[in-house]
């Protein structure tokens, strides 16, 4: 078992989140489609095309690897359904930083990047500002650990 370094554990500073899949993080309830809701609700299409969040509407939702996903218009839901492995963040949505230590920690939507096409999410600013000190570093360990972790609950990687 990987453990998370103390340095990384001091900066997160944040406790686990409960989802509904082990690899994905969702807010805990059920959505119209049935899981629990991805992104806080937040449109995973909208980062590429408007450059920031945009909340969806539940009118507009698919699902995708155990997550119900939501978007503010149907041509984002149908772009989002010809190809979600485009648009879905990294890590199930994690915070990017914390799975480059070995932990699995809650993702703000509205602390993102896009790096290489990808979407990477954030815990909070502080956090935020740390991983872009050395995003290619970050995304190469959390590439590492997101296999091992990616099937453990948040309280085990916390």
């Amino acid at each position: 078992m990987t453990t998370m370094r103390p340095t990384v554990r001091k900066l997160l500073g944040w406790s686990p989140v409960a989802t509904t899949g082990l690899d994905v993080n969702t807010t805990q309830g059920l959505t119209l489609a049935g899981p629990g809701l991805a992104l806080r609700g937040y449109d995973p299409v909208a980062y590429f095309t408007e450059g920031q969040p945009v909340i969806g509407k539940a009118t507009y939702t698919a699902t995708y690897n155990q997550a119900a996903y939501q978007f503010a218009t149907e041509a984002n839901l149908q772009a989002f359904k010809a190809h979600p492995e485009r648009y879905v963040p990294q890590y199930g949505g994690f915070c990017a930083f914390g799975v480059s230590g070995g932990a699995k920690f809650d993702g703000d939507p509205q602390l993102w990047k896009i790096v290489d096409g990808k979407l990477y999410l954030n815990l909070n600013p502080d956090i935020q500002e740390q991983w872009e000190k050395d995003i290619p570093g970050h995304i190469g360990k959390a590439d590492t650990h997101w296999p091992v972790i990616k099937d453990t609950t948040p309280a085990e990687r916390g």
